[in-house]
Parts: structure tokens; sequence; C-alpha cells
């Protein structure tokens, strides 16, 4: 595990809820691809449910972090990708059961127009730092 230091709002930049807006670290740079509802097969978890959905792909992150020796207290950035916003709090409870709020990491959030399918609701996206 890398040591990161998180700035929830640094010197005149109105603190942020729920994420910090900078996080720094040394070590090894991973990045882990925009990751969809789908189980180990490649089959739709949750169609149309926002909740099964941002289950599925917190776990498809957290496989992929230890692909490459990172965990979750690794990731120093997180992008969601949604059709609709109101798909955020499925997305942030799925964050809580993985992230606890002293280790929040640097997000963004994009509505887009469409995903890869159309039955897709959500792709998150990870970058960590793991120690040297």
């Amino acid at each position: 595990m890398s040591e990161l230091t998180r700035i929830p709002a640094p010197d005149g930049v109105a603190p942020a809820a729920p994420y910090s807006h900078v996080v720094l670290g040394r070590g090894r740079f991973v990045a882990v691809s925009g990751q969809l509802a789908l189980d180990e097969d490649g089959k739709l978890v949750g169609d149309g449910d926002a909740t099964a959905q941002a289950r599925q792909v917190f776990e498809n992150l957290r496989r992929c972090l230890s692909a490459a020796g990172a965990t979750f207290d690794d990731v120093v950035k997180l992008t969601y990708f949604v059709t609709d916003m109101t798909h955020m709090p499925a997305l942030r409870a799925a964050r809580t059961e993985h992230i606890p709020d002293d280790r929040l990491p640097a997000s963004s959030a994009v509505q887009v127009a469409a995903l890869v399918r159309p039955e897709f609701l959500m792709e998150v996206e990870a970058f960590a730092v793991v120690g040297e």
C-alpha cells in the first residue's frame, strides 16, 4: 500500500463532498480501464438496476486493482460515467462499501449520452498509486 496524502479542500477552494480535491503519493502508477456491470462470464448484472450495476462495477474494480497488487486504499482518482445523474447515489453507496470516508479519492462524474451498449447505466475507471 502506498502512503497517500489527501487534501479535501486546498486553501481558497470550496470543500468537496464526498471526495478529495487532491490526492498525491509516490510509487507505481496503476490505471484501471472503465469497468462495466459484467460478471466473470461477460453477462450483464442488474438489467435496469443501478444499485446492482454499481455493486458489480465496484467488484470488478476491486478485482482489477488486486491483479495489479493494489487495493481501494491506493486509489487516487475515480471517474464516473453515467447515463443519468440519478444513478450517482447508487454509485456512492457502492463506493462506501469499499472506501471509507477518510480515504476518499479525487473524483469526477460525467453524464454521457450512451455507453458501449444501451443496457449499461454506468462505467467507472480508477487510477491508483502503489507503494514502491
